[in-house]
Parts: C-alpha cells; sequence; structure tokens
C-alpha cells in the first residue's frame, strides 16, 4: 500500500510539473466579443486562483478590458473607476512580468494606455491644474518601468506648485536616473514623450530659478535623443543657443 501510494505521489508531482499554463482563450474570446465587463470579471478571477495569481497575462487583460470601459462609459458602479483601476492592474503585470518585456499581444495596448496617461498630464498641465496633473504624474509610474520622465515631471510640478524643497528631492533622484541611461532603447514613445517634456519643463523652471547654466547643461544631456524633435529643438534653441 505505501509503495502505491508513494508511486501516487510521484505521478502527481510529475503531472505538477508538466501542468501548462492556460492559453486564457475565453478572456481572448470575450474581448474579440467586445464584452469588456465581462472580461474584468473572468479575467479577476484568475488573478484569485493560487496557479494564476502570479502570471501577467490575466492582469494585462483585466487593464485592457477597463480601460475599454472607461472609454465606452458604463452604468454600473462597479466599473466608475476603470480608468485608476486599469493603471492599477496594469502596473501588476508589469511587476509580474518576470521577463521584463511586454507580451507582444499587449504591447499596443499598453503603450496606447501610456500614451493616454501622458495626454492627460500634458492637458491639465496646459489647463493649471498642477494639482491634477501631480495624480497621474504619480501613476504613471506604476504603467511604466521606466520613471525618469515622471520624475522631472514631479520636480517641475512642485516648483511651480511653491514646493521648492520637493522639487530638489525629486529632480536630484531624477537626475540620478538620467546618469544611468545609455540612451533610450525599452522606453514607449509614451516614456520618451514625457522624458522630453519633463525636461524641457524642468529647464524652463531652472530659467525661473536664474539657472540657466543648468537649464543648458541638462538640455545637453539629452539633445542626441530627441535630434528630430521640433518642439524640443525649439526650446534648445531658444535656451542653449
Amino acid at each position: 500500500m505505501k509503495y502505491i501510494l508513494s508511486l501516487l505521489s510521484l505521478c502527481l508531482i510529475a503531472l505538477a510539473g508538466n501542468a501548462q499554463p492556460p492559453s486564457y482563450d475565453d478572456l481572448k474570446i470575450l474581448y474579440a466579443d467586445a464584452n469588456y465587463e465581462k472580461l474584468v470579471k473572468v479575467a479577476e478571477k484568475y488573478t484569485d486562483k493560487d496557479d494564476t495569481k502570479k502570471d501577467p497575462i490575466p492582469y494585462y487583460w483585466m487593464a485592457k478590458g477597463l480601460y475599454k470601459v472607461s472609454l465606452l462609459g458604463t452604468e454600473d458602479e462597479a466599473f466608475k473607476n476603470a480608468y485608476k483601476d486599469a493603471i492599477n492592474y496594469l502596473g501588476k503585470a508589469l511587476k509580474y512580468d518576470s521577463e521584463g518585456s511586454i507580451n507582444s499581444e499587449f504591447e499596443d495596448f499598453v503603450y496606447e494606455f501610456q500614451m493616454s496617461l501622458v495626454e492627460r498630464i500634458k492637458n491639465d498641465i496646459a489647463a493649471g491644474d498642477s494639482r491634477k496633473a501631480y495624480v497621474w504624474i504619480l501613476k504613471y509610474n506604476k504603467a511604466s518601468r521606466n520613471t525618469v520622465g515622471a520624475l522631472f515631471m514631479e520636480g517641475a510640478n512642485k516648483y511651480a506648485s511653491k514646493d521648492r524643497a520637493g522639487a530638489r528631492s525629486a529632480w536630484k533622484e531624477a537626475e540620478e536616473e538620467l546618469e544611468k541611461l545609455d540612451g533610450l532603447d525599452g522606453f514607449s514613445p509614451a516614456d520618451r514623450e514625457l522624458l522630453k517634456v519633463g525636461i524641457l519643463w524642468t529647464a524652463e523652471s531652472y530659467i525661473s530659478m536664474r539657472q540657466e547654466d543648468m537649464a543648458k547643461e541638462l538640455l545637453g544631456k539629452v539633445a542626441q535623443w530627441f535630434e528630430g524633435d521640433e518642439e524640443f529643438k525649439e526650446k534648445y534653441d531658444e535656451i542653449v543657443n
């Protein structure tokens, strides 16, 4: 009897070791059918299961579904914060994505979502709502692995809000992160845009502080990455040349 039990245990262990991760075809079908609210609810069940709760795929699907709900609107109170919830689940997807790269199936979504965040930040800044912009700047840190641009934005935002100590602290961290970069490989289009906007806003802040040399030095550090960008070129020429 002990021999049989031992043999069964070994078989179960072998089967567990060879178990394949789910294909999540049910989530793919729900998305294809534009049944986004159900997609979120079904994907959430995977995030509660022991064998899939650390798999990034259902979190990507939850974020993708919530984003669609936020765009289309809903009367269901459970989804009243769909956009913000999408940020949180995308953050978890990136956390559990141990390979450090976005699954190609979700790359376009992640890039689109990140850019939507950047646009919210830029729109709030243009409207003079630095407090609201600050909320989105902080949330961008969850939606991307490349947060140096958000740090420059945070510093400039705090400076605009008269928080000089907070601005210096954020800029110090941003400069430290900038020094680690050899280039922008691995940066999404939104990461690049936020870095550019953060650098330009920070340079303008330095100018208002009568720190022209600091502004010129900062722009010089990143100039090679934005050579073809007209917005950057115009501000660079204005400050440096």
